[in-house]
């Protein structure tokens, strides 16, 4: 089997699993089974909204199907070593081929459900442009056959919009708010659900489209271009200098700006 074929194996396995994940975490009507953390004393402390939270939590109530999902095709699953390495996850097939997935979560805009807040994808600094490098990364990028994201998409719940966490007993179960509902779930290629700007304004991430239809899909900016040119244009960003005038310059930081530079046409 060539690379293509295990890349086409592995999407299609995942793209399977993260079909049911949405009756996984969700009760009847759509809101988040997990509705707090339990202590000895039946006490259940309820969740607050920060995104953060939500997402590890997420990440461990998801866990146990990720191993059930990789025991079913003979799948060898590595964590990050660190907090701070990509990629969350690193599932090894039988061949040996490595493939990343990261566990991407998103909520949707409340005035526009068709956008959401869009993730980020990975850092475009060392481990990224020097491929071989083993900082801050599993393994080194190139040992990787594919990388992907398993993404999340949800709903804010309103009136659960507070950051306080509150303290209930078990019998208040029923009656405790979700903080998040109306699951979706898709998974893509990296590359393929990029944007050509920055995640953080503060770090060196790579930003994810926003538009939700393109998200699953997998209609990013660079998806008419190819992977070859989304690692290029990364590899450089910030770092390229292009002329805007007759005596003025700046850094490349633009799929347009890229494309004219690297005399590609538009597509």
């Amino acid at each position: 089997m060539n690379t293509d074929n295990h890349i086409t194996q592995f999407s299609t396995f995942l793209s399977e699993f993260v079909e049911d994940l949405g009756s996984y975490v969700a009760t009847e009507d759509g809101q988040w089974a997990i509705k707090g953390f339990i202590d000895i004393y039946r006490n259940i402390y309820t969740i607050s909204t920060d995104t953060k939270i939500i997402s590890k939590i997420l990440e461990l109530h998801l866990f146990p199907r990720i191993y059930q999902f990789a025991n079913s095709h003979h799948y060898t699953i590595e964590l990050a070593a660190h907090q701070n390495y990509y990629p969350d996850l690193t599932f090894i097939d039988p061949d040996g081929n490595l493939f990343a997935v990261d566990l991407k979560t998103t909520y949707r805009e409340e005035n526009n459900p068709k956008q959401c807040r869009g993730f980020t994808l990975g850092s475009h600094g060392t481990y990224f442009i020097h491929r071989n490098s083993s900082k801050n990364i599993q393994h080194p990028y190139d040992s990787y056959t594919a990388h992907f994201c398993i993404g999340i998409i949800y709903d804010r719940i309103e009136n659960a919009q507070t950051a306080e966490t509150t303290v209930n007993t078990i019998e208040d179960l029923d009656r405790i708010t979700s903080v998040i509902k109306n699951f979706q779930f898709f998974c893509a290629e990296k590359w393929r659900i990029a944007s050509d700007k920055q995640g953080s304004s503060n770090t060196a991430n790579i930003g994810s489209i926003t538009n939700i239809d393109d998200l699953i899909q997998g209609n990013g900016v660079f998806a008419k271009y190819g992977e070859n040119v989304f690692d290029d244009y990364w590899m450089n960003y910030g770092k390229i200098m292009i002329s805007i005038g007759k005596r003025k310059r700046k850094r490349l930081s633009s799929l347009d700006e890229y494309l004219k530079y690297r005399r590609i046409p538009k597509k």
